[in-house]
Formats: structure tokens, C-alpha cells, sequence
């Protein structure tokens, strides 16, 4: 329980006290929206670093060399845990945005950070506004932005499992001409959901998949790809889990 209250204190404080940050990174991007966007991810992976040890997480990271350095990508991954994107944000290694609830920005302050790092913000409700999002993610991505999203669309309750992937989400990687990372987490329910409200040291995996370009698989898997995805994921997650 006390890094669960560590942990809120630190969220709360830094949100609190990073109001001059975000006048400074504003008057950053009156002059370089790249330089706002590079500032903004060291600021806020240093936040996410602070919450990771106050958690005391062992985060094992497998296949980091597949992430490309020098293009944007979409990456593809499970999802289980609040934890995920804090997980998966500090190794990325160029300015990425997630794909998140609409609830989300309504948050203030968080929603503001959300927005200097290109997190869109999806009203699952909304046929036209996801479609409008993709879009915007698609142009991200030709601008030199990733994309990080969960086509499980959720939080999965049974983290040996995997929900259906949605398919809209890889059309980001089609129309953009990017590649796909895949990233599986294992474990990373073990820090807060499986014992809410506490949270617990844990050992997570986080691995990479080599990176691939849709119009490279077959006409079928093609067809399928979020099912072909999904057993990607599911497999690594296999071999994975017996190692924690």
C-alpha cells in the first residue's frame, strides 16, 4: 500500500509542479515543434522512470534492437495493466503517441502532457471520430511520429489471454507505409491489478518482435491481420511467461 500512496503522491506532485514546464515547453514549440516534442519525451520518461522505481518493477526487455531508430512505427501490443504505456514509453527511443480512452482528456494537466507527446484520444462510441483519428495517426507517422496502440481496445482482466485485436488500427500502418513492431508485456498485471489497491515489486517482460510491413505477409494473413497479430503476441507471451 505505501508505494500505491508513493506512487499517487509522485503523479500528483509532478503534475502540479510541472506548470511552468508546460508554459516552457509552449513557448519551446512557438519556436521548434520538434525540439517541444524531444523535451517533452525526456521530461516525461523521467516521470515514468521515477513511478518505475518507486513500484520497484524488474523490467526485462527482450529484442530492443528491432525497434528502428531512424523512422516511425506502429507498435502493436497486449495490454493488462495501467502500468503498459509507463512500461513501454521509457524504451521508446523518438517522440511516440499512444492511442487512448477519451476519458483521458478530461484529466487536467495529464491530458496536456498527453498532448505534447501526440497521444490521440479515441471515442469508442464515435464511428467518424475513430476514423478522423486514424488519419491523424497516419500523417503523425509520415511526420516522423509513432504510434503505440492496444488493438484489444481495453484492459484484458485475464492476462493469459488475449481479447480479439481490432483490425482499424493496423490501416495506420497500410495507408502510412510503416513498419509494425510487435511488443508483448508479460507480467505487468503483477504490479498493481492482480493485489488492488497495492502494488508489488514484480518482474516484467517487455520483448519486441522483429518489425514487418503489411503489404510483406500473404494475401491471407493480410485479410486476418489482427488475428495474425494477436497469435504472434500470444506465442511470445508463452514462451515468456516461463521465465518469470
Amino acid at each position: 500500500m505505501i508505494r500505491f500512496i508513493f506512487s499517487v503522491l509522485f503523479i500528483v506532485s509532478f503534475l502540479i509542479f510541472s506548470i511552468p514546464l508546460v508554459l516552457m515547453e509552449l513557448v519551446l514549440g512557438g519556436f521548434s515543434k520538434e525540439a517541444k516534442a524531444i523535451s517533452s519525451l525526456a521530461i516525461v520518461n523521467w516521470a515514468f522512470r521515477v513511478v518505475l522505481f518507486i513500484t520497484g518493477v524488474n523490467l526485462t526487455v527482450i529484442g530492443e534492437e528491432n525497434v528502428p531508430k531512424d523512422q516511425a512505427v506502429l507498435y502493436v501490443g497486449n495490454h493488462t495493466s495501467f502500468f503498459d504505456v509507463v512500461l513501454t514509453y521509457v524504451r521508446v527511443p523518438r517522440p511516440t503517441g499512444y492511442i487512448s480512452k477519451k476519458e483521458f482528456e478530461k484529466i487536467p494537466l495529464l491530458s496536456t502532457w498527453m498532448k505534447f507527446l501526440y497521444c490521440q484520444f479515441l471515442d469508442r462510441k464515435d464511428i467518424k471520430s475513430g476514423m478522423r483519428m486514424i488519419l491523424k495517426c497516419i500523417e503523425l507517422i509520415k511526420n516522423g511520429i509513432s504510434i503505440c496502440v492496444f488493438p484489444e481496445g481495453t484492459r484484458n482482466r485475464n492476462p493469459d489471454t488475449m481479447l480479439p485485436f481490432h483490425s482499424g488500427s493496423f490501416k495506420i500502418a497500410k495507408k502510412a507505409n510503416c513498419p509494425i513492431v510487435p511488443m508483448t508485456l508479460t507480467n505487468s498485471s503483477a504490479i498493481f491489478e492482480k493485489q488492488y489497491p497495492r502494488m508489488k515489486k514484480a518482474h516484467v517482460i517487455l520483448e519486441y518482435g522483429k518489425p514487418y510491413y503489411l503489404d510483406d505477409l500473404d494475401m491471407e494473413d493480410q485479410k486476418h491481420i489482427g488475428d495474425y497479430v494477436q497469435n504472434q503476441l500470444q506465442a511470445t507471451y508463452n514462451k515468456n511467461k516461463k521465465l518469470i
